[in-house]
């Protein structure tokens, strides 16, 4: 029987750590992607997992892992998890008076140009599998139906470059399903789960969070693809 080899990209903690921890349970291979190696490596030895340093942001880091993943017999599975939010002193989400052209830049290299980097790097070796998976880590906030309805639960987070930014990885997620119709490409919206990310503000356990990004990555050939959706179904765009 083969087994799946997954990565997930920043999961030394946070969602990307218990989606690991799930995954490795549920019998993958999973390759712990941090950009520290010292926390990577401690998170995938408590998990029974692979490390490989990995920074969305550098491309030689991706470069080198590519190589690591593929000399170790290649994947099936990417989990593009990593990502910043912006907080002002005190956890407060700044305004769009208070994002200058840098800021968003600064949460566009992770979370979006990121996302890019890593998939572009990896698809020689997705291509190679029977049956490739790409999971995007989006967020409610990247649904621009929902941000503009007063009515929405998302309506009044006043962040300028963080639901951008994950509204655009919804924008790749269609264009790299549309683009790979054998692949599984799909946007998971979590929750909003209390992680680091956040600073423990959310509401739901990461356990509650890693729901759907479990069930986005252990789709089969015939799962839905180009999709965005959280664990209680499908998301507005």
């Amino acid at each position: 029987m083969t087994t799946t080899t997954t990565l997930i990209t920043g999961a030394n903690k946070g969602i990307g750590h218990e989606t690991a921890r799930q995954l490795v349970a549920a019998g993958h291979t999973v390759w712990v992607g941090a950009r520290d190696e010292q926390r990577g490596r401690a998170a995938a030895d408590e998990l029974g997992a692979r490390f490989v340093q990995l920074d969305v942001t550098d491309d030689a880091s991706v470069a080198a892992a590519v190589r690591t993943i593929d000399a170790a017999g290649g994947l099936d599975v990417l989990v593009n998890n990593a990502g910043i939010e912006p907080r002002l002193d005190g956890n407060v989400v700044p305004t769009p008076a208070d994002e200058s052209a840098d800021d968003v830049l600064r949460t566009f290299q992770t979370n979006v140009v990121g996302v890019v980097r890593v998939t572009h790097a990896f698809l020689p070796l997705l291509q190679r599998s029977a049956a490739p998976v790409i999971v995007n880590l989006s967020s409610g906030l990247g649904s621009l139906q929902d941000l503009a309805d007063p009515d929405s639960y998302t309506h009044f987070y006043a962040g300028l470059s963080y639901p951008a930014s994950k509204a655009t990885v919804n924008a790749l997620t269609i264009q790299y399903a549309k683009a790979f119709p054998s692949f599984r490409v799909n946007s998971a919206d979590p929750g909003y789960t209390s992680t680091d990310l956040n600073g423990r503000a959310g509401t739901q356990t990461v356990a509650e969070g890693a729901k759907v990004v479990v069930r986005l990555a252990t789709l089969g050939p015939d799962g839905p693809t180009g999709t965005f959706v959280s664990r209680h179904g499908p998301v507005a765009w």
